[in-house]
């Protein structure tokens, strides 16, 4: 989810720092970030706070970020499937490559997001491995 300037993610800080997603009245399925309208049926969606916790099923390390990226490549992408079912796609921090495996427990927390040149601090959803709930 990007944002281009401060009103912008200010607006939507709520989002960031309580992990909000929305859920459709019509199916019941959530999404993050939160979306007027249901990607699988169409129905109206409501916000929801999401869970914290999840599993990880796949990754990838990336090599060549965007600008405001670059500072901290390289860094890890994971795909998480948070408790509820619900799939995410977010940075990995505070683990090694060589210590992720498919199905380890993760969980939400806020984090620093990077810098851009309005030098304003803005923080944002990433996920660290979970250890003492560990399958």
């Amino acid at each position: 989810m990007g944002f281009d300037n401060i009103p912008q993610y200010w607006r939507r800080a709520n989002v960031y720092l309580h992990f909000i997603g929305s859920k459709c009245k019509q199916c019941g399925k959530t999404t993050f970030p939160p979306l007027p309208r249901c990607p699988y049926c169409g129905g109206e969606m409501e916000k929801c706070e999401l869970p914290r916790g999840g599993k990880l099923l796949a990754w990838s390390v990336v090599q060549l970020a965007p600008q405001e990226w670059r500072e901290q490549a390289p860094f890890i992408v994971g795909l998480i499937e948070l408790d509820d079912g619900t799939r995410v796609i977010a940075q990995i921090t505070d683990v090694s490559v060589d210590e992720l495996k498919e199905g380890m427990r993760v969980r939400a927390t806020i984090r620093r997001a990077p810098e851009r040149e309005d030098e304003v601090i803005r923080y944002i959803v990433k996920f660290v491995p979970d250890w003492f709930n560990e399958e």
